[in-house]
């Protein structure tokens, strides 16, 4: 998904938040089910730039969270 057809934010607003093991480092942390995106992204997403949100934007595409349309 381009930068520019992806919305705002991948909130879909089905928010159940769960422990999960990281893919990355293999630690627990807790992941929104609904949008594939842990609490701090969550928290932070508001004052993130648009070059602190690609990467997070590009593990939710690639793990199929990412909504396509605004």
């Amino acid at each position: 998904m381009s930068p520019a057809s992806r919305p705002l934010s991948p909130c879909i607003q089905v928010c159940k938040i769960e422990p999960v093991a990281s893919r990355h480092q293999g630690l627990s942390q807790e992941l929104c089910l609904g949008c594939g995106r842990t609490l701090d992204e969550i928290a932070c997403w508001g004052a993130m730039t648009e070059a602190e949100k690609a990467p997070v934007w590009e593990r939710l595409e690639r793990e199929g969270y990412a909504k396509t349309s605004r």
